[in-house]
């Protein structure tokens, strides 16, 4: 239900408000420029490991680490001084290369994606697949300092004290709260962790793992699992709890909340 709220909540989202002319420029960005009325000019031109890119007239500019707007200003003041006469300069970015996110955990395609200079925590889920059915409630965004992602961030405990992490409530991002939307930058590492479980077995029509959620009562987790079959009583229901690494059994009044771990058990009517 929360991947396909989430699909919902995605069509409905705003998109990136961030000017895509501010994006930042790296090595293996190919871009296009167009000069107006200067075919020989335009085209697509590859941004080297050095941060530079060979353009004719200028030779090797610089690109690397300069947002769009500031290549476009230094193509066009480079065209300007002794070429052109205030030449109509666009830039604009063919292939984001250069800069990475990575969505990790509990997503349908974990792994890289290119950034691409505006992107939101929705969006990137969308591209990762959308979330499995065993995805928890809250996603956690671990924020590289530097904003370069050569490998995944872990979540640690020294992160989050750095204030390096952003955990978002995908129920509340689900339900349609859009500020929970983050908006991503390069470098980010998006982890989705395993939602907690409770078991249901004996006489239940689905026997099985379910995703716990929070306030979660024992007629709940029953209906996740189908009800209870002819065979079994709603008054003889079980609860094994682990508390303290030991195996103890309590009420299963179907009203009694239940916990992450727990093994609901239905046993059969006594007639």
């Amino acid at each position: 239900m929360l991947t396909v709220l989430l699909l919902v909540a995605l069509q409905a989202a705003p998109a990136a408000n961030d000017d895509p002319r501010l994006y930042v420029v790296g090595s293996n960005d190919v871009l296009t420029i167009t000069v107006y009325n200067q075919p020989a000019l335009s085209g697509k031109f590859v941004v080297a490991a050095a941060g530079t890119f060979a353009y004719p007239l200028l030779g090797r500019v610089v690109a690397g680490g300069l947002s769009i707007r500031a290549v476009e200003d230094k193509v066009r003041q480079g065209l300007t001084g002794g070429f052109l006469k205030d030449p109509q300069v666009t830039v604009t970015v063919d292939q984001y290369r250069s800069q990475q996110i990575f969505v990790m955990g509990e997503v349908k395609q974990p792994g890289a994606l290119q950034f691409t200079g505006s992107m939101t925590l929705i969006e990137a889920l969308a591209r990762a697949g959308s979330i499995t059915d065993h995805a928890g409630a809250e996603a956690v965004i671990v924020r590289s300092a530097t904003g370069v992602a050569a490998a995944p961030v872990p979540t640690t405990a020294e992160n989050t004290a750095r204030g390096d992490t952003i955990r978002v409530d995908l129920l509340k991002l689900q339900s349609g709260t859009l500020t929970q939307n983050v908006t991503l930058r390069p470098g980010d590492t998006i982890f989705v962790p395993r939602a907690e479980t409770v078991f249901v077995s004996g006489q239940v029509r689905t026997p099985g793992e379910y995703v716990f959620r929070v306030g979660m009562t024992v007629r709940q987790a029953l209906a996740l699992a189908g009800g209870i079959t002819d065979r079994g009583s709603a008054r003889r229901v079980q609860i094994i709890r682990v508390v303290d690494g030991k195996e103890t059994t309590v009420s299963g009044d179907l009203q009694n909340a239940v916990k992450a771990g727990d093994t609901i058990v239905v046993n059969e009517r006594f007639f």
